[in-house]
């Protein structure tokens, strides 16, 4: 059976719908950068999204091909996941989409070498037609954070902040979001085939001590 790593790390990808405080390990993602409204038909985003999953998959079915990964194990390719900002602002205004800075990734094993991954951007360019120059292999390492499961539309998102910030503030702990430590979104539906209310987001704050 493949791995699913929503399964075997629930505490990451399927917390409850109220706050907790967790530690996030260091992991390895695929990764897009870029700006600008999300929701833009043909936009940066969107094809951030397709050059993502092409990559995502090149490596999962290099199995059938033959290139051999060492270590290679069959797995879920895991969700869309996001890091968000916009330039000088702390919070998030999602009023102004268009001001949106974004990391787009998806997260990979750990035996995917830049080598592999190397070999992978181009095969899926070749084989998709995708320019994926901008995809690049992506180390992050999370920390300490708040997190919180968003249930429903994502403009609907700062109340669920909010009760994420009041109670890291209970719990003796202060926000953290800075320029190497930032907003974070892992999407749990795809948006385009499901309703609004039926959404699932995992929200993710850093924070320290106060």
């Amino acid at each position: 059976m493949a791995f699913d790593y929503k399964k075997e790390y629930k505490e990451f990808y399927l917390p409850k719908a109220k706050p907790g405080i967790v530690t996030i390990p260091k992991m390895n993602y695929i990764a897009v950068r870029g700006e600008g409204d999300p929701n833009e038909e043909g936009g940066a985003y969107k094809n951030a999204i397709g050059v993502l999953y092409a990559i995502a998959y090149t490596i999962k079915m290099s199995k059938m091909g033959s290139r051999h990964i060492e270590g290679y194990f069959d797995y879920v390719v895991p969700p869309l996941e996001g890091f968000w900002w916009q330039e000088g602002n702390n919070s998030i205004d999602y009023s102004r989409k268009d001001l949106f800075q974004w990391i787009s990734v998806i997260r990979l094993p750990d035996f995917v070498s830049q080598e592999d991954f190397d070999w992978a951007k181009q095969e899926a360019s070749r084989k998709k037609a995708l320019d994926t120059s901008k995809a690049e292999l992506l180390t992050y390492d999370e920390g300490l954070c708040v997190q919180c499961m968003h249930l429903g539309s994502y403009d609907d998102e700062p109340a669920t902040v909010e009760l994420m910030h009041r109670f890291m503030e209970e719990q003796g702990y202060i926000l953290d979001i800075n320029d190497e430590r930032l907003h974070h979104e892992i999407y749990l539906n795809e948006a385009r085939k499901t309703a609004p209310e039926k959404l699932k987001t995992v929200i993710r704050h850093p924070i320290r001590k106060a």
